[in-house]
Order: structure tokens, then C-alpha cells, then sequence
């Protein structure tokens, strides 16, 4: 093994990497936390590749397996490349095979039997390979050690469900004789080792000091310009994130530096690519093969010939959602670009790192958005870069995860009085329920499976949803990709424009019953934006503390959500061309929850009078749902928020931010604690903005269900400050925010549902 890495060029290993692979051949298991680039990978390579080469003669005739985890696809597909190249010299002794829903039926068998390092992710894990543990008996009996890449992407409620996902696997395990060490990885985690055992349930070491050389990075925060135009009451509108992003990504392909522009939304990314197309082709024709769009929804051979073409170099320029955030390894990028704040420190840089990966310098760019959060950090950046990344919010004990968690387990082996103690303490309590419910029958050996459906077809471990949603050609019948269920009725409603591979299509209809959308190409000049409607209810309060004459509470409440219409915007600029109306059924949410309510005592203290607090409850609602992610690892898509002048629970003014998955995913929580620095920045990002009377940039929201009306800047300043001047002290142990700096001119705004 020692001579294969050598020919791999690498002739001594930087300290952390010898660290790491050390725990690991000491069969303890270890989180690897070091930058981009830091050889993570061959750090636990090294011991991996070790164990199976020495076992590969093992009288069982299967040796020694290992298995590899990672959030997706393309990830896996690349590291089997890297394993591939590095196992070379050492013959068949490492046979290593992705095992995903891409795998062809007729590969499947091959990789169960034969395959000793096996590259998945979990959901394949808990949909395919636990519920089939017998059929991988031999694979799980020999398995001694599971890898999971990029842990700082399992947080929140998906977090939770790969946790119990990975206690489940723990369990299966035992009962064939193994005990496996697990070796984590992230270029971006804060306290790694608590981190990574909250998500394994072991203890665990961590390895953080990196020892590799860096190459100098230039980080640039970008402020698109403000244009002539003036959208909803008159405020200036900037242009956008996705225009300028575009004509960035042109520039540096025109310069022959191979870029890659990170956008949030799948159709973001379509976007950017197809302007960027048309940039290009006006310089130069042949140019325009050279940039592409990569996202969720393609195709598997779509995704495998991007990825080749990008390796290959033959692609200069890529606009991708976070499908290729993490972890491919592309030798020689030379610049990322990033359309909007993706959420969390620990994003940003993991992005961030894509460029440069090969040691030599690299350019990064922030291309803001217009919302409060964005606007906040490029004019207050050092909320970005003397900052830690953030704690890694994950609750594995959230009923709404565990309780299908149980079912899965108890499907794949009858749960026993033993096997308790391994899924955390809320067990107890929960098993009851199900067994009521008639999920489980009790016996006296133990809880088992009554149904003849799949038990693990009950947990949405990435929380979308029902069956994805096809996308199909009209005239053809040609499939062009799915979307998640959870989204269809924003992303491909009645009317909608939907991209595809650079081509733009109008949906015609929407069949839910079906899970079948409808489409037909075309040229629209304007993209759509589809905007809801929100109501909430309180169903239980936990906790609550004064706040002068109100209260702020945390607890859970049930929310109705509904998309009642979509707005057409002219392309580039944003301009509003128009509003059409939706029929589409409500959903309802139960989750979590952070409120705050305000007296009459208190408005009087603000000078905020009944026609101005409609107004200054919606503005703070806005824009403290805008600032939230500086304070929870959250994205703004994972949260919400509903604002209510009398409120028919609490009977007062109410603002309400809640968690945007079922049983909640720990945000509201952390909002709840964090409560005055959160909304101390809340008040900043307004108070400082330049405009007269709320923009995109502090108050308005472009999917505000109520068309930002009403809207009332500067009795949200005041209200705000009342509130803050009402709050307790902060207590010792709430967890350090970021520091905020004093007044100064700045624009934010915000981007969820009013």
C-alpha cells in the first residue's frame, strides 16, 4: 500500500493524515476535519485500502469490506475514480463499485458478492441495502469500516434521519458479528468530534490541526448595482444575483479560466448557463459548448457526461446547484463564483474551496443577493470571515424521525429490549404510540412489523416528500427529469417556466393525481416566481419567557400553506409583468416554532399605532427569517414565518418562525436562544438601509404571499428596538453570535414567505 501511494506522488503524508489513518488502524473511530484539499480522502483511504489488501486472503473467501457513504451521487462516482487510480497497483485486491439507484439491475448482484469497498449513500442504505441485510449478509459480516464524506452536510432534519440510519446499520451489524469504525470527513465543521458523535452515537476522535500547504485565495464580495427601475412601492430594485452572476461566469470564460458558478435553485442554474450561452455566443460561436448547467433532476448519463467533461477540461465554465458542492475533485479550477449567501458559513467556504484545489491561487466571489442577509454580510463582512463556521444543528430523537426509524429497524430484525438503549432516550415513550397506532405488535421477545408494505418506505430521510414528479415532454412523451414532490407546486405549477439543458419549456399542466408535469418548449422573455399563502396555529408551548410586558415562546404549532398564484418577471432586470392565479390544494405542516408578542403598552412605547403595526410585525417577520441563517445552520428555504396583527392563540400582535419540516429540524430552536443577537441584527439590517421605505434589500420578500402589503419600515425599527430594550439579559450559556458591528450604511433584505 506504502508503494502505491508513492506512485501516486505523494512520498510522505502531512501529519494529520497520518494521525487520522493511526486512530483508524487502532480500530477507533475518527473525524477528519481539515480544509479543502487537505487529503482528506487518501487520509482515510490509507487505512481503508490497508485492511482490505491485508484481508483480501481471508478464508471466508469475501475478506475484508468497507463501505462508503456520501450526501450524493456525483461524489461517489468520483471517488470511486480516486480509488480506482490509487488501488491500481495492488491488482484485484481492492474491488470497488457504486451501489445507487443509478446501478444497472444486472450490476447489483455482482457488487453485493464480490465487491469489498462499496460506494453509496444513505439513501440507498436505508431504502436498499438494510432492508436486504440478508441478502448482504456476507458484505455486513466482514465490514470494517464505514466512511462518511462531507458530515457537515448531515444536519437538520435530514441529519437525523442519516443518524438513525446509521444506528440502524450499527445494529444490523452486530448481528452478524461486526463491529465497524467509522472515519468522518468535512473541509467545514465546527466542535467535529461532538458533531460526528451525535450522528454516529460513538465516541469519537477528532483530527482538525492541518498540516497541508494552501494556495493564496482571493475572496471578493460583489454588490450588483442598483438599475433605473422601481419595483413594488417605488423601491429601487438592484439587478439581480443570477444576471450578474452570468455575465461573471462569461467574463472569466472569455479569459479561459475554468469556473465554477454555484447557484441555490435548480432553475437559477439553468438560467445562468443559458445567459451566459448567449453572452458567449455573441463574442464567439464555438464558445458556447464550453458552459453548461448542472443540477438535481437530470438524467444519470446527463450527470456522468457533465462530470466527465468537466474533469476532461473540455467544459470552462459550469453553473451548478450544490449537487456539485461537494467534494468532486476537479484539478486546476481556477475560480468559483457564488450567486447568493448558500445559507451557512460552513457552505460558503465548502464552496469557496472548489477553486484552487490543485494548490495554485484561486478567485472566489459572493455575488449578493437582494435580501437582508446578503446585503448585511457584504457590508459587515467580518460577520463572515473572523467567524467559525457553525455547530451542526441535528435532533436523531424528533419523534416525526425516529418513530419510522423504529419501524425500519423492527422490519429488519425484531426490535428487543437491548436494542433500546441505541436509539436514543425518547424510545420508551414512542414504542407505545406505534403499537397503538398498529404499526408494531408487542411480544414477549420483543416489537415486530405488522404490515406488508415496506416499513422503510415510511421515513423521508431528505424530507421531500411523495413520489418525485415526472417531467414530460408533451408532443414526445420524453422524459426530462423529475422534481421532488415537495416542490412541484412552486417549481412546475400550471404556467410555470421550467429550464432544461439550456432550453426553456412552459409547463401546460400539472397533474398531481399522475405525479406527471407536462411541458412544451418555448421562449417566454420572463421566468416565474409562484407566491403562497400562510396561516398558524399553536398547538403546545414548551417554554416562554417575558420580554417586558410580551413573551418570546418556543413550542409547536401546525401551519397551512397554500400556493395561490405565480408572478411573471422580466428576465434580467426582475421587473413584475404580471400576476396569474393557481388552484392547488393546501399542505399542512406540524412543527416547531419561535414567537414573539408585543402588548399594547409596549406599541404605545414604540409610537407604533394601529394602522402602522399590520406593517411593522410583517417587515420584522421578513427580515428576521432573512438574518436567521447567521445564527442556526439553517437555508433560508428551511424556515418560515406568519405574521398576525391579533393573534387568535396568544391574543395579542404575534410574529411567528418556524421550522419548515415536520417535527421541526432544531432552527426555531436555536432562534429561541439566540433570540436578542438575532433580532438585534434583525434591527440593524433594517435601520441601516439606505432606502426610504423598505426594498428587497431589507423589508420586502420577492414570495411574499400577501404581495408585501403591508409593509412599514420605520415602525419595524421602532417596534423592534421597544422589544429589545424589554429583553432579559443574555444567560451564559447561549451560544456566542456573531459580532455585530455599530451603524452604518448598508442594504439587506429578505427571501421566505410572508
Amino acid at each position: 500500500m506504502i508503494n502505491a501511494i508513492q506512485l501516486a506522488g505523494v512520498d510522505h503524508p502531512w501529519a494529520h493524515q497520518a494521525t487520522a489513518a493511526e486512530h483508524a488502524l487502532d480500530g477507533e473511530s475518527v473525524v477528519i476535519a481539515t480544509g479543502t484539499a487537505s487529503g482528506k480522502s487518501l487520509a482515510y483511504l490509507a487505512p481503508v485500502l490497508t485492511t482490505l489488501l491485508e484481508g483480501s486472503e481471508a478464508p471466508n473467501g469475501r475478506g475484508t469490506t468497507a463501505l462508503y457513504l456520501s450526501p450524493t451521487k456525483a461524489l461517489a462516482a468520483d471517488q470511486r475514480r480516486a480509488v480506482k487510480a490509487l488501488a491500481a497497483p495492488l491488482g484485484n485486491s481492492v474491488r470497488p463499485a457504486v451501489y445507487d439507484g443509478d446501478t444497472p439491475v444486472e450490476e447489483r448482484e455482482w457488487v453485493r458478492q464480490y465487491a469489498n469497498y462499496v460506494l453509496t449513500n444513505p439513501d440507498m442504505l436505508h431504502r436498499g441495502i438494510l432492508p436486504a441485510h440478508p441478502r448482504w449478509s456476507s458484505f455486513l459480516r466482514s465490514l470494517r469500516y464505514v466512511v462518511i464524506d462531507e458530515c457537515h452536510t448531515y444536519r437538520g432534519v435530514f441529519g437525523s434521519h442519516v443518524a438513525q440510519v446509521l444506528r440502524r446499520l450499527r445494529r444490523v451489524c452486530a448481528r452478524y458479528g461486526s463491529d465497524p469504525v467509522f472515519l468522518l470527513a468535512s473541509a467545514t465543521a465546527a466542535e467535529p468530534a461532538s458533531a460526528a458523535g451525535r450522528l454516529t452515537g460513538l465516541p469519537v476522535h477528532e483530527v482538525a490541526d492541518d498540516a497541508s500547504p494552501r494556495g493564496e485565495v482571493v475572496f471578493a464580495l460583489w454588490e450588483p448595482p442598483l438599475t433605473e427601475l422601481h419595483g413594488e412601492k417605488g423601491a429601487p430594485v438592484r439587478r439581480t444575483a443570477t444576471a450578474e452572476t452570468a455575465d461573471i461566469l462569461t467574463d472569466l470564460t472569455l479569459q479561459d479560466v475554468r469556473s465554477v458558478a454555484f447557484v441555490r435553485s435548480r432553475r437559477g442554474a439553468e438560467l445562468v448557463s443559458v445567459i451566459a450561452q448567449e453572452r458567449l455566443a455573441e463574442v464567439d460561436r464555438s464558445l458556447v459548448g464550453r458552459v453548461a448547467a448542472y443540477r438535481g433532476g437530470y438524467l444519470p448519463e446527463e450527470r456522468r457526461a457533465l462530470e466527465r467533461a468537466l474533469h476532461s477540461g473540455e467544459l470552462l465554465g459550469l453553473a451548478a446547484t450544490t449537487a456539485l458542492e461537494l467534494g468532486i475533485d476537479v484539478s486546476g479550477l481556477d475560480a468559483v463564483v457564488i450567486a447568493g449567501y448558500p445559507g451557512t458559513r460552513a457552505s460558503l467556504w465548502q464552496q469557496a474551496g472548489r477553486a484552487g484545489r490543485a494548490g495554485q491561487g484561486a478567485l472566489a466571489i459572493l455575488v449578493a443577493r437582494d435580501d437582508p442577509l446578503d446585503t448585511f454580510l457584504v457590508h459587515h463582512p467580518e460577520a463572515l470571515f473572523q467567524q467559525p463556521v457553525e455547530s451542526t444543528v441535528l435532533d436523531p430523537d424528533n419523534p416525526y424521525v425516529l418513530a419510522p426509524h423504529l419501524c425500519a429497524a423492527a422490519a429488519e430484525l425484531p426490535l428487543t429490549e437491548a436494542d433500546l438503549a441505541l436509539f436514543g432516550p425518547a424510545v420508551p415513550e414512542l414504542l407505545p404510540q406505534l403499537v397503538t397506532a398498529g404499526l408494531l405488535r408487542r411480544r414477549t421477545t420483543g416489537w415486530y412489523w405488522t404490515r406488508r408494505e415496506r416499513a422503510a418506505d415510511l421515513a423521508d430521510i431528505r424530507g421531500e416528500g411523495g413520489r418525485p414528479v415526472q417531467i414530460v415532454e408533451a408532443g414526445t412523451g420524453r422524459l426530462l427529469g423529475t422534481v421532488d414532490e415537495g416542490a412541484s407546486h412552486t417549481a412546475v405549477h400550471d404556467g410555470a417556466v421550467h429550464l432544461h439543458q439550456g432550453r426553456t419549456y412552459l409547463v401546460k399542466r400539472l397533474d398531481l393525481a399522475d405525479s406527471v408535469a407536462l411541458v412544451e418548449e418555448a421562449t417566454p422573455p420572463y421566468s416565474t416566481t409562484a407566491r403562497d399563502t400562510t396561516a398558524i396555529s399553536v398547538l403546545e408551548t414548551d417554554t416562554e419567557i417575558p420580554w417586558g410586558g410580551g413573551r418570546l415562546c418556543y413550542g409547536s404549532v401546525e401551519v397551512t400553506n397554500q400556493v395561490v398564484s405565480f408572478l411573471r418577471r422580466r428576465l434580467i432586470t426582475g421587473e413584475v409583468l404580471g400576476e396569474s392565479k393557481l388552484d392547488l390544494p393546501p399542505r399542512t405542516l406540524r412543527t416547531r416554532a419561535v414567537w414573539w408578542t408585543v402588548t399594547e403598552d409596549q406599541l404605545d412605547a414604540a409610537r407604533v399605532n394601529p394602522e402602522q403595526l399590520g406593517g411593522a410585525l410583517h417587515a420584522a417577520e421578513h427580515a428576521s427569517i432573512g438574518m436567521l441563517p447567521l445564527f442556526a445552520t439553517c437555508d433560508r428555504r428551511d424556515i418560515g414565518g406568519v405574521s398576525v396583527p391579533l393573534h387568535p392563540d396568544t391574543l395579542l400582535p404575534t410574529v411567528f418562525v418556524y421550522d419548515g419540516h415536520p417535527g421541526g429540524a432544531g432552527f426555531a430552536e436555536r432562534a429561541f436562544h439566540t433570540a436578542r443577537e438575532w433580532l438585534t441584527a434583525t434591527r440593524e439590517a433594517i435601520a441601516s438601509c439606505e432606502c426610504e421605505a423598505g426594498c428587497p434589500s431589507c423589508i420586502q420578500s420577492p414570495k411574499c404571499g400577501n404581495g408585501n402589503e403591508p409593509l412599514h419600515k420605520r415602525a419595524a425599527v421602532r417596534l423592534l428596538g421597544e422589544l429589545l430594550r424589554s429583553a432579559p439579559p443574555p444567560k451564559t450559556e447561549t451560544p456566542d453570535p456573531p459580532d455585530l458591528p455599530g451603524p452604518r450604511t448598508a442594504e439587506a433584505g429578505a427571501e421566505v414567505t410572508g
